[in-house]
């Protein structure tokens, strides 16, 4: 692909050679790109991104977006070379695997070919050189593929049940009067049965989510801080998906059963993502106090 690149410094940094702009490779990727998943968005935003457990998936694609253009004066710094050989065998396992999913409706493929063809795109467009700079909003873009029915169906049940545990036994714990049968708890004259949207294996995936970009915008420099940070949001998600069960059960007792099912019920999973976020912001605070001593503060941009 030829065209006549445009050289601009506006967005490099100091030490970094000026950016340049190959404007009709551009333009022409970014109107294929357009019409291979405009109407994939559109399928999406009729379908999953509709329903409570995919809902992230929006704010993950324009965080991604974000990313990039943030990037962008890195990705086409001066000295890098295109991979144009290595980008067509990537576009070209892309178009299959997007053309499979469309046709035989499987959203994961379709989906998850929007990496590809990005990946093929920087190796069209600047090489392996602005792959490597991209390769963060590349892997981030796996949480917006929606997750396989045969995996939600086989974590969904165990989640729920230690879910019910927990919370059961937590509740006991304090006094109330409570019992569990199965994911079905039952508080004074109530019965609540655990849903599977609180579960926590969907929080856990957009938790998880917003924590790598956490990661990314503070930039520490200690791989063992990342990943302690990463590993953490796995009982983060867990401990804060009890609370808001917990939660709902005190609601429903306290106020009735349409109290809980109501207003309540989307209050309480908002009280989820606070509770998740102030424990992931507590824990980066408490490995400040070794590792920013110890080389692990945050890095330049």
């Amino acid at each position: 692909m030829s065209s006549p690149p445009i050289s601009m410094s506006r967005s490099a940094a100091p030490n970094q050679p000026a950016a340049v702009y190959p404007v009709r490779a551009l333009m022409l990727l970014g109107a294929g790109l357009a019409a291979m998943y405009l109407p994939t968005f559109w399928m999406l935003a009729h379908s999953v991104w509709a329903t409570d457990e995919q809902g992230h998936g929006p704010l993950i694609l324009g965080a991604c977006a974000w990313l990039l253009w943030d990037m962008r004066g890195a990705m086409f710094a001066r000295g890098g070379q295109a991979a144009p050989l290595r980008g067509l065998l990537v576009l070209m396992v892309a178009v299959v695997a997007y053309a499979v999913g469309r046709s035989q409706q499987v959203p994961e493929l379709e989906v998850g070919s929007l990496l590809l063809s990005l990946t093929a795109s920087l190796l069209l467009l600047c090489g392996v050189q602005g792959l490597r700079v991209a390769w963060f909003p590349l892997v981030f873009l796996v949480f917006m593929v929606p997750l396989p029915g045969a995996l939600v169906q086989f974590l969904t049940m165990p989640l729920k049940s230690a879910v019910s545990v927990v919370a059961e036994q937590a509740l006991y714990l304090m006094g109330y009067p409570i019992a569990r049968t199965g994911v079905t708890l039952t508080i004074g004259q109530y019965q609540l049965l655990v849903a599977d949207a609180c579960s926590g294996l969907n929080s856990l995936f957009t938790l998880e989510a917003l924590g790598f970009l956490y990661m990314k915008l503070m930039n520490y420099t200690s791989k063992t801080r990342n990943v302690i940070l990463g590993l953490a949001i796995v009982p983060i998600s867990f401990v804060s998906n009890v609370t808001r069960v917990m939660i709902l059960v005190l609601v429903t007792y306290y106020f009735g059963d349409a109290a809980g099912q109501g207003f309540m019920h989307g209050f309480a999973g908002m009280v989820l993502f606070v509770v998740a976020l102030s424990l992931t912001y507590g824990l980066d605070r408490l490995l400040a106090a070794r590792f920013d001593q110890h080389g692990g503060a945050r890095g330049t941009r």
